[in-house]
């Protein structure tokens, strides 16, 4: 009678499976998903990364629009040309909320800062205040 080692029984009815990262193949638990430590922290970093840089691109933006928006408006509110908010660079696609009157008006928001489109040459800039 031949003696296994308990080790050799585990492995053999495990299946066989394919590294995510670096797609070598190994034995493991069924939800296993990766070689080594070093495989999976390499997965996980390289994922959160490219989430990092699209977060910061999106936060740069509303951030300048922000900036833009206070320029343009140093008291509570302003009409400004659509023409020369875009030649300032701000990107009218990014905002962080919005607000629809009981007309139908939408307002788009960076952060304290909003716009109001009066018509398709002007734009009314306003600054929320701040919840006491």
């Amino acid at each position: 009678m031949e003696i296994i080692p308990l080790r050799a029984i585990l492995i053999a009815e495990m299946d066989e499976k394919q590294c995510l990262e670096c797609g070598g193949n190994f034995f493991g638990r069924a939800d296993k998903k990766f070689c080594s430590d070093a495989c999976r922290n390499a997965y996980h970093n390289s994922r959160s990364g490219e989430e990092e840089v699209f977060m910061k691109k999106v936060n740069r933006i509303l951030r300048k629009n922000r900036q833009i928006l206070s320029d343009q408006c140093p008291g509570d509110k302003t009409t400004m040309s659509y023409i020369k908010l875009a030649s300032e660079g701000l990107d009218f696609s990014y905002f962080t909320s919005s607000y629809v009157t009981k007309e139908g008006k939408e307002y788009r928001f960076c952060y304290d800062m909003g716009y109001l489109k009066l018509n398709p040459e002007f734009i009314l800039i306003v600054r929320r205040d701040e919840p006491s």
